[in-house]
């Protein structure tokens, strides 16, 4: 897309479609094990900071306080808009813009995490923060790069299905970097554990390796002021309905999962309180929550598709705020493994199929001169309301006396707005570009 000298567009991808093929070989294409590779490569570091690091200084004695602490060092992951501007800017040409920050981080990452088991937590707990928060760093800039990278990659009818498979593989990367590496806890020591979670890595600094950089579109900026201000003043200024559409579009990017997000922030006391035991909130509730949310954001990208982002925005809506209703079903009635098991399957469907769709209408909204600040932004606004809601669900909970039946109709309550939002941003009977 040329520097908006024409009309302005309703979006500013400029990205030429690809013909549309069968669903078999769209599913079926380099691009989406891409995205396979690049989701678990990104998802790897951000399970590391966010469980294992603290399963690992919990069973060496550390005390919660310190542990608590700890996430005031993840803050690099709301501010990537602040040094995204780099990433359009600045890279080793050889490599290009995407494989050069992708490279970077990941070889970094795969050190820091290998490091990580060299320190001892009983002693050595300041060490440790020190080079936590450099992996939060690290862990921060390859998300912007992956980003941006899989938004040039795809053509603009592959951006749900190419977003479902990102993040499919995003979040079961769980599985090799928290869950295998505790059970290997038990029978060697954590200096090799830590590097096992190091190899992780390996996977997706190989695709760097051997991966063709994105082809660029229109002209990157050439200095970095320019990569600071051109991204928000095309966003905000320069397309159709202007800042006006622009705040609709940076408003339902916050809201849309607001509902969900709030009804989730506290699940699992909530299944405490009514009465599941270790069991049953391990196996039934942990269990059928990943596997429900990893089917909806897989039927997700099928279903955008083939209909289009805008319907399944409002199609996905509607089931992400039903089965809030189910949870608010569960809070009545207590202790029933079958009730839970239907709630739980429910709720976390309509958290996948949210989360592919609200990915991939993110994608959808970004310039492809600008595609690291614009993702940047749109990701850490997505991120905000997992920032508020710990402290609103246990005030309204406890301090306020809702009961958790209450709550979980204000949290159905609250994802209203979202929905409001889509005639202006996302009208069902319009014509797609990107689709």
């Amino acid at each position: 897309m040329t520097e908006s000298a024409a009309e302005p567009k309703d979006v500013g991808t400029g990205r030429d479609e690809q013909p549309r093929v069968p669903l078999f070989k769209a599913v079926w294409n380099p691009r989406m094990l891409i995205c396979v590779f690049i989701g678990f490569s990104s998802g790897a570091p951000f399970w590391y900071v966010y469980s294992l690091i603290p399963y690992w200084l919990r069973t060496n004695d550390v005390s919660l306080i310190s542990i608590g602490s700890l996430a005031i060092l993840q803050l690099p992951f709301s501010w990537k808009f602040l040094v995204a501007p780099l990433l359009d800017r600045y890279a080793v040409s050889s490599f290009g813009r995407r494989r050069t920050w992708m490279l970077a981080s990941q070889t970094t990452l795969t050190l820091l995490i290998a490091g990580m088991g060299f320190f001892n937590p009983k002693q050595e707990i300041w060490g440790i923060a020190y080079l936590y928060f450099f992996v939060v760093c690290g862990a921060a800039l390859q998300d912007i790069a992956i980003d941006a990278y899989r938004r040039e990659l795809l053509p603009d009818n592959e951006l749900g299905l190419g977003s479902a498979f990102h993040v499919n593989a995003y979040r079961y990367s769980s599985l090799a970097v928290f869950s295998l590496p505790v059970i290997l806890s038990a029978y060697i020591d954590w200096r090799l554990v830590h590097i096992v979670a190091a190899l992780c890595m390996l996977p997706g600094l190989l695709l760097t390796l051997t991966v063709k950089e994105p082809g660029i579109h229109g002209s990157p900026p050439k200095t970095l002021r320019e990569a600071v201000i051109l991204p928000f003043k095309e966003f905000l200024f320069e397309r159709r309905g202007g800042l006006r559409k622009a705040l609709y579009v940076l408003a339902f990017m916050l809201l849309y999962k607001f509902g969900d997000t709030l009804a989730t922030a506290l699940i699992t006391p909530f299944y405490v309180d009514m009465g599941f035991g270790p069991w049953e909130i391990g196996l039934v509730s942990k269990g059928v929550s990943l596997t429900s949310a990893g089917v909806g954001i897989f039927a997700g990208g099928l279903i955008m598709y083939r209909i289009g982002i805008n319907k399944s925005l409002w199609m996905f809506g509607a089931v992400q705020f039903l089965s809030i209703l189910g949870l608010a079903f569960l809070a009545t009635q207590g202790n029933n493994i079958w009730v839970l098991v239907g709630a739980v399957t429910f709720e976390y469907l309509g958290v996948g199929l949210g989360t592919s769709a609200l990915v991939a209408f993110m994608a959808r909204q970004t310039n492809l001169r600008f595609t690291a600040t614009q993702l940047a932004l749109f990701t850490s606004l997505m991120a905000l309301p997992r920032s508020l809601t710990g402290v609103i669900t246990g005030f309204m909970v406890q301090v306020l006396g809702l009961g958790w039946s209450l709550f979980f109709l204000f949290c159905a309550v609250t994802a209203i707005p979202g929905l409001m939002l889509l005639p202006k941003i996302a009208p069902w009977n319009e014509k797609e570009d990107s689709v």
